[in-house]
């Protein structure tokens, strides 16, 4: 009889020799049935050492009962007992557990009777579950026989099939959209292992047996479906072996720290076009994973229908639609099984009337394999029958359910066959690090935003988005523009430029009105210019007001690219949209369209002093209490700031326009996001870096700054700061420390504190951020933009700060925008030293050096 460290040794020496022999992607299946048949062997070899008696068993349950073991997974192990064990039994027990410890095999034990077993299943359905999946290691396989045959008889199917669903729904609910998000899940996402084991599970209280061979040789699965399930388990396995393997520890999330990894473990490599990659080896990995998922997402609701009915029989509850449809218990379904073969538009068909019947909650399981067999008619042919790009364009003129059919078209593959060109970019990755969906899902998330926008119940969200949903003609062009925005992408170049060419060429071809379809390809190739222009430019100069109306034109093309703007932020990460960009949007939407109703620079000045005025006087102060105040002030001033700003920053300094002490005020900015805090005093060497390292120390990230100088000379910044919810305690808290501490600093003139430091996150190891900088006159030849892009990180924007004060230039204003781990960060700037070509080109290396990650 062998030791224990005899048997550690040995099973570790046959762990490694197991991964070494089935390294190979095609052999995940014999992988994790040796891994299973390994550790049987050592747990049979230690059980034999304490001479247990025959009646004891020793069984797998979970993924370890089904025979499929991950190289990290639990081992679940049910000592069953034949009566309530003796003291002396439990102490055996107690060793050998502490031996299956000591060996390296992580277990998860329950020591029960027969009688124990069936109380708690009747409590917990994922006991009920784990039993369904026991199997004998040792002991009296007779006795095992009959337990397990009164589990099966002490199980409802009916109940356990309606538990099971509720438990799907559950999970699907907490991992939301996260079958296309760039690190999933493979475990317990949509289209994961779970929806197969669900499978499994149903089909073992029927006992129906477990594999997909048992449920084809039924008639559940036809060969195709058969093989292609397969292939899909066999790739999710394949993967959750691997990220194991690589993380050294149960992990089953596809990481971005282990995707490019796995991608060269299984042969992927770069795609390189003209000297640049088109595509990386992680994006073709993980486009298999998300193929994979999506098999799983098409077939499993499809052996749902079957394994509930062989549960159920009832009477259907039918209503006739025409000579091909009916509904039947809320679910739409076609008469003829060779409907789509003998009349292919039918597809399309069958996708119009989902839409419009609202009694149709989804499409019924018989129609879906139909269906899911009927793709391959979506060809040439197809495309060019005038019929069916009629039927695709009602899709979008319907005026509700449009967001739930393309996701569906979608999910069965036929929007990307009847749009070849979405096909492309079905599954594909954005390694952009704001956005965490694939494209596909992204376009579909902001054509979502865009319904909503038209749905009464969802208003309060944002009133100025559904006021001009409400009064747009032909909103179908709104969603068109939505489905098409990105689908330029992943083909090397500007996909703004490359999605224009692909949309005029579709809208070409389909019945729409001609200043339509023109709207719809100008909408694709300027999508992104608003939010460029609100993130980065001032929304308040007149200048930039004008430029941007000459680029729009009308109002009808302003409305729709403030609407597929935000709707367009909005579907690119739930960190990347907050209300501060929802302000400079909106600012400059109105700035717009107040130009393009012909209101004058100088008269657009006046009313804003004039609601100045009128906000000044709610708050009692005399008529000619600003005076003094405003002759301090240059035009530029009063364009770069709104009126609520104008009667704050009177407010608080008419009264102390010469102050010796810097006066730094604070409130909850007007977006109801963060601060809005104004710094005014006798301007000095390195305000602007003294100001920017405190709320970086203090944690604070600076969306928007305004530097101006007063004729006197004083320093009149404002700034727009957001706090963390981590550092959040009250907002009167947060003022009163701001006002003080920031005060202190600069009049007892303290040292500037060192810029923080943090390590550059996760995403960035794997995808950085490559810097940027650039510096160049602006349009007026007054000032200079530097541009800078780089990883967002602790002390960016001190660092910058710092060069240029020890440089000798300074900062009109600046921009600054997050998107996710990625800074592009823009400033006003001007000095002396500016004039020199030379010194430019070296400010720029000296800002590439300090900002570039070490």
């Amino acid at each position: 009889m062998r030791s224990v460290s005899a048997i550690r040794e040995s099973y570790a020496t046959a762990k490694i020799a197991i991964r070494d022999r089935f390294d190979a992607p095609a052999k995940a299946a014999p992988l994790l049935n040796a891994l299973a048949h390994l550790t049987d062997k050592t747990l049979i070899e230690l059980w034999e050492r304490h001479e247990f008696y025959n009646d004891v068993l020793l069984c797998a349950v979970g993924g370890y009962g089904r025979g499929e073991l991950y190289p990290h997974s639990d081992i679940d192990l049910l000592i069953l007992l034949p009566d309530q064990p003796s003291p002396a039994l439990l102490e055996k027990l107690e060793v050998l557990v502490g031996e299956l410890w000591d060996i390296g095999i992580e277990v998860g034990h329950s020591v029960r009777t027969t009688t124990d077993c069936l109380a708690e299943a009747e409590k917990d359905i994922t006991v009920q579950t784990a039993l369904l999946e026991t199997r004998v290691l040792t002991g009296d396989k007779e006795r095992f026989t009959i337990f397990m045959d009164t589990v099966h008889r002490h199980i409802d199917p009916k109940a356990f099939f309606e538990a099971k669903l509720i438990e799907q729904q559950a999970r699907y609910g907490r991992f939301k959209n996260a079958t296309y998000k760039l690190e999933p899940n493979i475990k317990e996402a949509p289209g994961g292992l779970r929806d197969l084991h669900l499978i499994g599970w149903i089909a073992a209280s029927q006992r129906l047996g477990r594999d997909w061979h048992s449920l084809a040789a039924l008639g559940m699965l036809t060969f195709e479906e058969n093989r292609k399930l397969c292939e899909a388990e066999r790739v999710l396995r394949t993967y959750r072996i691997a990220l194991h393997w690589r993380a050294k520890r149960r992990e089953d999330r596809i990481l971005f720290d282990y995707q490019h990894a796995l991608a060269k473990d299984f042969g992927f490599d770069d795609i390189s076009t003209a000297g640049r990659i088109t595509q990386r080896a992680s994006e073709a990995l993980m486009a298999e994973y998300y193929l994979a998922a999506r098999i799983i997402t098409q077939l499993v609701p499809i052996l749902l229908h079957a394994l509930r009915q062989r549960i159920y029989s009832y009477l259907s509850n039918t209503t006739p639609i025409n000579d091909d449809f009916y509904i039947r218990d809320g679910h739409l379904a076609i008469n003829d099984p060779q409907l789509f073969n003998k009349n292919p538009s039918a597809i399309l068909a069958l996708f119009l009337h989902l839409e419009q019947r609202l009694e149709a909650s989804d499409i019924a399981p018989e129609t879906l394999r139909a269906l899911w067999h009927a793709r391959e008619l979506i060809d040439d042919q197809f495309l060019q029958n005038p019929h069916n790009k009629q039927l695709f364009i009602a899709l979008f003129r319907e005026p509700r359910g449009l967001t739930r059919i393309l996701r569906r078209m979608n999910q069965y593959g036929v929007l990307g066959r009847y749009i070849p060109e979405f096909g492309d970019i079905v599954g594909r990755m954005q390694h952009d690090l704001f956005h965490v969906y694939t494209v596909d899902e992204h376009i579909l998330m902001v054509l979502r935003n865009m319904r909503r926008f038209a749905v009464p119940a969802f208003t309060h969200e944002y009133p100025l988005c559904s006021k001009l949903i409400e009064e747009f003609d032909h909103p179908e062009v709104l969603y068109l523009a939505a489905l098409f925005h990105d689908i330029g992408k992943g083909r090397g170049g500007d996909h703004s430029q490359i999605g224009e060419d692909i949309t005029r060429a579709w809208c070409a071809q389909h019945p729409l009105p001609s200043e339509d379809a023109d709207l719809i390809v100008w909408l694709v190739r300027h999508h992104l210019t608003m939010s460029s222009i609100a993130q980065k430019q001032d929304v308040y100069d007149p200048d930039v007001i004008t430029e941007f109306a000459a680029l729009v034109g009308t109002q009808r093309r302003l409305n729709a690219l403030y609407l597929l703007t935000v709707a367009d932020i909005r579907g690119t990460s739930p960190k990347v949209w907050n209300a501060w960009k929802a302000k400079l949007l909106e600012d400059l939407y109105k700035g717009t369209q107040g130009f393009l109703n012909r209101e004058s620079g100088h008269a657009w000045l006046s009313e804003r002093q004039e609601e100045a005025l009128r906000l000044l006087r709610l708050y009692g102060l005399r008529n000619d209490a600003h005076e003094g105040f405003w002759k301090l002030l240059d035009t530029v001033y009063f364009l770069r700031h709104d009126a609520r700003d104008i009667a704050w920053h009177t407010r608080m300094l008419f009264a102390r326009t010469h102050s010796d002490e810097t006066i730094v005020r604070a409130k909850i900015s007007e977006s109801g996001e963060g601060l809005q805090v104004v710094v005014y005093g006798p301007d000095q060497t390195d305000l602007f870096v003294q100001i920017c390292s405190f709320f970086e120390r203090a944690g604070y990230s600076i969306f928007d700054a305004q530097i101006h100088t007063t004729h006197h000379g004083y320093a009149l910044d404002t700034f727009y700061v957001f706090i963390p919810d981590s550092l959040h305690t009250s907002y009167r808290d947060l003022i009163n420390y701001v006002e003080f501490e920031l005060s202190e600093r600069i009049n007892k003139k303290m040292p500037i504190q060192a810029a923080p430091t943090g390590r550059l996150s996760r995403q960035q190891k794997h995808f950085p951020v490559k810097t940027h900088v650039q510096i160049r006159p602006d349009e007026k030849g007054k000032y200079h933009v530097l541009s800078v892009v780089a990883g967002d990180r602790p002390g960016l924007l001190s660092t910058i700060a710092r060069i240029l004060a020890a440089n000798r230039i300074e900062i009109q204003s600046a921009k600054i925008m997050t998107l996710g781990e990625r800074a592009e960060d823009n400033f006003l700037i001007f000095g002396r030293a500016l004039g020199d070509e030379k010194i430019v080109t070296q400010l720029e290396n000296e800002l590439l050096q300090a900002l570039n990650p070490k």
